[in-house]
């Protein structure tokens, strides 16, 4: 499984972006799609997750803000991060979790900076 993640950048303290991510190879009708990051000198965090059905999940600091969503029509998992702040700099990275396993994107740089 490969997957090809795209819709970073730089955004200035209070915007939007939409990350998009897609998923090719063989993808399973069930499965768990996600958004990770990993700041500079810490730990990657998981940001939010969905499965194929079911509730999405979130870590606390993104609540509200942030929505994850997906179109398994296309085997996509999509970010909208709405009020950002420099704290959600990071690079982000997409995560397909499957019984075969799990796959990583190659990961999409945020920059929130004024």
């Amino acid at each position: 499984v490969q997957l090809q993640a795209s819709g970073g950048g730089l955004v200035q303290p209070g915007g939007s972006l939409r990350l998009s991510c897609e998923a090719s190879g063989k993808v399973y009708s069930r499965n768990v799609m996600g958004w990770y990051r990993r700041a500079p000198g810490k730990e990657r965090e998981v940001v939010a997750i969905i499965p194929t059905h079911g509730n999405a999940d979130y870590r606390d600091s993104v609540k509200g803000g942030f929505t994850i969503s997906r179109d398994d029509t296309k085997n996509m998992v999509f970010l909208q991060m709405n009020s950002l702040n420099p704290e959600d700099s990071a690079v982000y990275y997409c995560n397909i979790w499957q019984t075969s396993g799990s796959y990583w994107g190659q990961g999409t740089q945020v920059t929130v900076s004024s």
